[in-house]
């Protein structure tokens, strides 16, 4: 997220992961997400939904291995269902985070363009700029794990140090 984008006017960072399905990888971000601005006590500073550039998975579930995967950790996902990104969640958000490139793609197609620069890869939050891994194809979902965890871990962590450049910038 670039730093001349200010928060919306309440101070709530939304925010929007997207995959492929919506059952896998980006569901796995927007828990692990709430999660862990629930352990900063931040959960009144954020909104955290998930969705999907494709209509193949609308209406399902997360996918068990991924829910399991979750629950490992003592996160949970109930009621989530896939839904399909629109236009409109680019104006509704302040950041949405794509899995891999071609999640990218498709989201600036979705979008029509990304003016306001909201269009983020995960990884470009970590030390390893690239794609999430995939499980869906690699049936890895301890390595979609590190990849997710550590990528919410970088957009915390960012939103942070956000928070206290627009604090000073005011001052």
């Amino acid at each position: 997220m670039n730093k001349d984008n200010e928060l919306n006017n309440n101070g709530i960072t939304k925010i929007l992961f997207v995959c492929h399905g919506n059952i896998c990888r980006s569901p796995m971000a927007e828990f692990v997400m709430k999660h862990l601005v629930r352990e900063a006590g931040q959960e009144n500073d954020f909104y955290i939904e998930s969705a999907a550039t494709s209509t193949e998975e609308i209406g399902n579930s997360v996918y068990p291995p991924a829910r399991r995967k979750l629950a490992e950790h003592g996160i949970g996902c109930q009621g989530k269902t896939a839904r399909q990104m629109t236009r409109s969640d680019y104006d509704r958000f302040d950041m949405l985070v794509g899995m891999d490139s071609w999640n990218i793609r498709n989201m600036r197609n979705i979008c029509g363009g990304d003016p306001g620069g909201k269009i983020v890869m995960l990884m470009g939050f970590t030390d390893r700029p690239g794609d999430v891994a995939d499980p869906w194809y690699t049936g890895n979902f301890e390595a979609t794990w590190n990849d997710v965890l550590e990528g919410c871990q970088g957009i915390l962590e960012s939103t942070r140090q956000q928070t206290i450049w627009q604090r000073n910038r005011q001052d």
